[in-house]
């Protein structure tokens, strides 16, 4: 497979996006951003931006002369990716990235989760049947896990609240869970686009780290110098919250479920994979420490 050079990405200035983006650009790739035209999203200066709207056909002009598509458009893009998939195959694109960045397939997810889930295979379904059918198009989904040092900045919930400087450890805080930080998430598509072949047509499991509430909770106190303020909690609770939530149609309910999954004690539910039987050599992911991790979520709170 010839090597990928020019690089469209839909859902540039988000979470995920940007950091992917600013990597495909440090790569060297000939990166151009798509958006809609109503979109008030800025983006980097010196990259192309195409402002269109999102139709076969007018996708199909824009995408025309790329090798590879990376998706990463929100929750509420989801069901336009099957469009998208199927203009850059008309277009004459090799590689599609699908917007599935997750825990991948196999995972035993919580049924509340079933009709998001179903709504993204509708993309991969397509994404498959369309390499089967024409050999020059390919795909690739990108399991992450946790997006750790972005979630525990964002979300108290997950145990650690980094502007007070407190915890919440689940049940006995030894549950481990493996997670990429955005600069690996975004070493993961480079490292796609740089071994097409390796990486065609499959999901490739990207890791960061293998780690604890435990170890995370002593690596916080390292980098801060000083003892966190911690309380105990139960993730049977926040399997109970967020079902209740769920069936009174409240809002946030996945957090409590997504944060049950990752502590479940003696699941090993979110381990996606060993060090060994990840991609992460191939992708050229960097395994990172607890202390590490702990910086990346502290960010500028550290003084």
């Amino acid at each position: 497979m010839s090597a990928i050079k020019k690089v469209a990405i839909f859902g540039a200035s988000g979470n995920f996006g940007a950091p992917i983006t600013t990597a495909l650009v440090k790569a060297g790739f000939e990166v151009t951003i798509i958006t809609r035209p109503a979109s008030s999203s800025t983006f980097p200066d010196g990259i192309p931006v195409i402002r269109t709207d999102y139709t076969a056909e007018k996708l199909t002009a824009a995408l025309f002369g790329q090798d590879a598509v990376v998706c990463v458009i929100g929750p509420a893009g989801v069901e336009t990716q099957a469009t998208m998939i199927d203009a850059a195959e008309a277009a004459g694109v090799r590689r599609f990235i699908v917007n599935h960045f997750g825990w991948g397939p196999g995972f035993r997810n919580l049924p509340e989760f079933d009709e998001i889930g179903a709504k993204r295979k509708v993309a991969l379904e397509r994404a498959r049947q369309l390499s089967q059918s024409n050999s020059e198009f390919t795909w690739t989904s990108i399991s992450i896990g946790n997006p750790i040092d972005w979630a525990l900045r964002r979300f108290p919930l997950m145990g650690f609240d980094v502007n007070q400087r407190s915890a919440t450890i689940y049940d006995e805080g030894t549950e481990e869970f493996t997670g990429t930080t955005l600069a690996g998430i975004g070493q993961s598509v480079v490292g796609v686009l740089t071994h097409p072949a390796e990486t065609a047509n499959r999901f490739v499991l990207a890791r960061s780290i293998q780690v604890c509430q435990n170890q995370l909770l002593d690596a916080f106190q390292r980098v801060t110098g000083q003892a966190w303020k911690v309380e105990h909690g139960s993730a049977k609770d926040l399997l109970g919250s967020g079902r209740k939530k769920h069936r009174e149609g409240a809002g946030r309910w996945g957090l409590d479920l997504l944060v049950y999954q990752l502590y479940a004690p003696g699941e090993a539910r979110c381990v996606l994979a060993s060090k060994e039987d990840s991609d992460a050599g191939l992708l050229e992911i960097v395994e990172e420490t607890p202390e590490e991790i702990a910086r990346k979520a502290m960010g500028a709170v550290v003084e």
